[in-house]
């Protein structure tokens, strides 16, 4: 009964983002997601009181995805950690969702705010990390960095889906760090990040493979 009520809530998710990801919090209905999801409002509302509660689910959904590997270079595992953000928002439509839901200012009743506060807090983390091991120039801030990166993100991904619908955010997202990171790293460091297109396509099928499961939908996978 437990796996089945599993089952069921992340039916309920997978619906939702479809639903979120396609009109936005307002004009999103509980009886949308109840028929996208192909269940009774009961059943909806024994795992989610309220919309509030179910975009608050997709959020969270979101963020319990795999973290990027642990590399020995701490700015390539940052680099790895926005392509492979930039690959999921081209493929995933929960990741989509999430966003949509973080930069939607109508839908007030949510914390909007917790995604960057953790996504900048992760940013944070892996320049001071490289800071300690030299990889990171000594006049920078972390934090500093963090939230300029993360909002210059935000504005790249929103011009990417109104350009192409994320068809081409991998190589903006590429074109940003590629003018980012010089004002943060050594350039021995720099020379040595990989900055490819497809390194957030690379990265997410060895962080899939890592957990046993399949690669997720999009452009054929190579790993090297």
């Amino acid at each position: 009964m437990q796996e089945r009520a599993i089952e069921t809530r992340r039916n309920i998710l997978e619906a939702a983002a479809k639903v979120f990801d396609e009109r936005g919090f307002q004009a999103a209905t509980i009886a949308d997601v109840t028929a996208e999801a192909e269940v009774t409002k009961g059943a909806l509302y024994f795992h989610f009181p309220s919309k509030e509660a179910l975009a608050e689910g997709v959020l969270r959904e979101q963020d319990g995805q795999f973290p990027t590997p642990e590399r020995a270079s701490r700015l390539q595992q940052l680099v790895d950690t926005v392509m492979v953000q930039a690959y999921r928002l081209e493929t995933d439509c929960m990741t989509r969702a999430g966003v949509r839901l973080t930069l939607d200012q109508r839908a007030s009743n949510i914390d909007r705010k917790g995604p960057f506060e953790r996504w900048a807090d992760t940013c944070r983390e892996l320049l001071e990390a490289g800071q300690r091991q030299g990889e990171v120039l000594p006049h920078v801030v972390p934090a500093d960095t963090a939230e300029v990166l993360v909002g210059a993100f935000a504005g790249i991904q929103a011009m990417s889906q109104a350009y192409s619908n994320y068809a081409d955010l991998s190589a903006r997202v590429g074109a940003l760090l590629r003018h980012v990171l010089p004002s943060v790293a050594h350039a021995p460091v720099l020379v040595s990040l990989d900055l490819s297109e497809r390194r957030g396509e690379k990265v997410s099928a060895e962080l899939l493979a890592l957990h046993g499961e399949e690669p997720q939908r999009g452009r054929p996978v190579t790993v090297g």
